[in-house]
């Protein structure tokens, strides 16, 4: 637990040489309960009781003499304080019959889950360390001290000598200095063994156009840094500092280990991150533009999680426990976020979908706009007000959406509307030059046109004007209904069209000394079909320049 990770702070401060804290002082060797046969075996080793032959009659074993079982006991002493693994005293059963909950017999394992095989056993009416328990520590020790660095932890403290400095013996300080120097040689040798390797994948990274050389450097560094720290955690033991001191150490190196990890991951989603960009800048669509950095941030959410957690679990806090306690809470908190859990499931539903990509033209609900950005919570539709107007994607996804954006063609519907005093005739060739103006224009769909006399309003004359352009963007479009519509004035100039608006005109046939403004249509008609193949031949001769 979180107070466990406390008390080892005490030794720390108070920079107490000693190992582990055995209470008050005892002279006799208790084998009662586990209580007294742990504290018999650490309290007969400490610096100011030290007595290894008492603290080796907590082993019973036929095959071992006693030199033997002394060393068994150093050892499994050693093992405690280079892995800082601190045993709460007064937490331990002194009852003679205890009785393990688990298995039913009686036994206690000091460290579940460290050392889980290495037990005091109930023999007779005395505890003792199993005789399995033996093996294991060999085993443990051999792996802790590999190499034979093991004849440097054979020598305790209080054999060399007693004088300190700041809570340690003079050797051990020299020793933290040796490893100082073993670890800043290990750096300069790793450096020079990742420098052409990392100078190798950038030269592979250039051929892809992505300067990730600056995330290859830094995922070498930390990754050099975290080998550090597995050397320093090997040679740690050696020293045999004191459990208070051993415990901090080697939580902190647990901890920075895991926080440099993570950094490693970070460093390594960024470099997928600008491939993902680089891919999706490959596609036609927009819209997974918007799903890389969604992606990024929910990566970095769960590596960031897990070493939290990592974290929480070196320092011994029950998961499992925290985890219930927050599912009972998270019931209340998923009923008050419920909006936003529907929120994330309707961006998930959208990039599913792909209703419309990034720069469309949608309307719902009232809104006219462009799609500038789709996140997690909501979308970012840029308005033709240049306004912005957010709006949760749970609520985007349920809408009818009409997305002008994915329009195969662009229509353009409109009346030209003359006055009934046009001449039919005129009307016919008006619809000939129009029907000649769209089917010359670049930008036009040809095989749908419909220009068509279609209604006798209250005061002209209808021509429908229906047609479509095949242009990709709404700039285009107006560019094109410009020209069309220029054209189209044109035209009717040089006809001599009148245009009609809503109007009301009264006719009076004689005036004295006013003539008529009604045309002259008998002369216009004469002309007006040389007018139009001449009009026409300029029109066809104008759009090929353009």
């Amino acid at each position: 637990m979180l107070h466990k990770f406390l008390c080892f702070l005490l030794p720390f401060f108070s920079l107490i040489g000693s190992a582990q804290n055995t209470g008050t002082a005892s002279q006799k060797v208790d084998l009662t309960s586990p209580y007294g046969t742990i504290y018999t075996h650490l309290y007969f080793l400490q610096n100011d009781s030290y007595q290894p032959e008492l603290a080796a009659q907590v082993f019973r074993h036929q095959n071992i003499d006693s030199l033997e079982t002394i060393k068994v006991a150093k050892r499994l002493k050693q093992i405690y304080d280079a892995q800082g693994l601190y045993i709460d005293i007064d937490q331990l059963p002194k009852d003679n019959n205890y009785i393990d909950s688990i298995s039913g017999q009686a036994i206690f394992v000091v460290f579940p889950k460290e050392l889980p095989n290495i037990t005091v056993e109930k023999i007779g009416n005395s505890w003792y360390y199993s005789s399995s328990s033996i093996s294991v520590i060999d085993q443990v020790y051999k792996e802790m001290y590999p190499l034979g660095s093991e004849v440097f932890a054979e020598i305790l403290p209080s054999e060399i000598g007693t004088k300190k400095i700041a809570g340690l013996f003079l050797w051990q300080l020299l020793g933290i200095g040796i490893v100082l120097l073993v670890t800043w040689l290990f750096h300069l040798l790793l450096s020079r063994i990742l420098r052409p390797i990392i100078t190798r994948i950038s030269r592979l990274e250039a051929k892809t156009n992505l300067d990730n050389q600056v995330f290859i450097w830094k995922i070498a560094r930390l990754l050099s840094i975290w080998l550090i720290i597995k050397l320093d955690k090997v040679l740690l033991p050696m020293l045999l500092l004191p459990v208070g001191i051993s415990s901090i150490v080697v939580i902190s190196l647990k901890i920075i280990g895991i926080l440099l990890l993570m950094f490693v991951f970070l460093n390594i989603l960024q470099i997928f991150v600008a491939y993902g960009i680089l891919i999706t800048e490959r596609t036609d669509s927009k819209l997974d533009d918007q799903l890389v950095p969604i992606a990024e941030k929910v990566l970095k959410g769960l590596i960031i999680i897990a070493a939290f957690i990592s974290i929480l679990q070196v320092l011994d806090v029950n998961i499992t426990a925290l985890i219930a306690g927050l599912s009972i809470g998270g019931l209340a908190v998923a009923l008050a976020a419920q909006d936003t859990i529907k929120n994330l499931f309707g961006s998930l539903t959208i990039f599913l979908d792909r209703p419309f990509q990034i720069g469309d033209w949608i309307r719902f609900s009232g809104v006219d706009g462009s799609v500038e950005q789709v996140g997690l919570r909501s979308a970012r539709i840029r308005t033709f007000d240049n306004s912005l107007v957010y709006i949760p994607n749970g609520k985007l996804a349920d809408m009818v959406i009409d997305n002008f954006g994915l329009r195969n063609y662009r229509r353009f519907k409109t009346n030209i509307s003359l006055t009934y005093d046009t001449p039919p005739t005129l009307i016919q060739k008006f619809v000939e030059g129009l029907r000649v103006i769209v089917e010359n224009h670049p930008a036009t769909r040809k095989d749908y046109i419909e220009i068509h006399l279609n209604e006798m309003s209250a005061y002209s004359l209808d021509i429908l004007f229906y047609i479509y352009f095949d242009v990709p963007t709404y700039s285009k479009e107006l560019e094109s209904r410009h020209q069309i519509i220029m054209a189209i004035l044109e035209l009717g100039q040089l006809l001599g069209i009148r245009f009609a608006f809503p109007s009301s005109t009264m006719y009076i046939e004689d005036f004295p000394e006013k003539k008529t403004k009604i045309p002259d249509y008998l002369n216009e008609l004469k002309t007006a079909e040389d007018k139009l193949n001449k009009w026409i031949t300029q029109y066809k001769s104008k759009i090929k320049e353009s």
